[in-house]
């Protein structure tokens, strides 16, 4: 059985075959001329990162008073969306990448 280990490093080896050098665009990658998956992953990712962020400065702002509890909820729920999108992307790529493997040379 695949483990999501595996898949991981399988996708990470398929990017640098592709050029995408660092796949969370935390270092310097050099990215597909045209755009492709490793870019949408890396702006989800980004997104998510974001609204994570977001959503602690509404808290941190909350507690001092500074905010209200409406604003905190929303930000909260931005981040959690975009937490299962990113979740649900990265079941779909291993259960393709699990389908792929079971094919028949």
């Amino acid at each position: 059985m695949i483990t999501p280990l595996a898949a991981a490093k399988a996708y990470a080896s398929a990017q640098k075959a592709m050029g995408v050098e660092d796949g969370l665009g935390m270092g310097s990658a050099a990215a597909p001329a045209q755009g492709g998956f490793g870019d949408l992953v890396k702006a989800a990712i980004s997104d998510a990162f974001s609204a994570s962020k977001t959503a602690e400065t509404q808290m941190a702002a909350q507690v001092a008073g500074k905010a209200e509890l409406i604003d905190v909820v929303t930000a909260i729920s931005a981040a959690e969306a975009s937490l299962e999108t990113v979740m649900a992307v990265r079941d779909q790529v291993i259960s393709a990448y699990q389908e792929i493997m079971r094919m028949p040379i």
